[in-house]
């Protein structure tokens, strides 16, 4: 799978992962943060994520607080994230 169909797999998953409706893929650029000032996901959302991640791609997300961060900072670097993830 391409970087680019997985980024726009994960834009998916979240938008259906943390319920928002008011957005669509489009709405998630693949560069933009997507925590803080960016998007403004917090905390509990990348609970949220981590948790679909884990059920959708099998992927476990240590407990690395600065690791998990950069990995889920954009669209991009998750996307990164997953596919190395998988191809483990």
């Amino acid at each position: 799978m391409s970087l680019e169909s997985l980024e726009a797999e994960l834009k998916a998953l979240i938008i259906e992962a943390l319920v928002l409706e008011d957005m669509a893929p489009a709405d998630l650029p693949r560069e933009e943060p997507l925590f803080g000032d960016g998007v403004g996901l917090d905390s509990l959302d990348a609970l949220e994520i981590a948790l679909a991640l884990e059920e959708k791609y099998g992927i476990t997300v240590d407990d690395d607080d600065e690791a998990t961060k950069r990995r889920f900072a954009t669209i991009a670097s998750l996307a990164e994230f997953v596919s190395e993830a998988r191809s483990r």
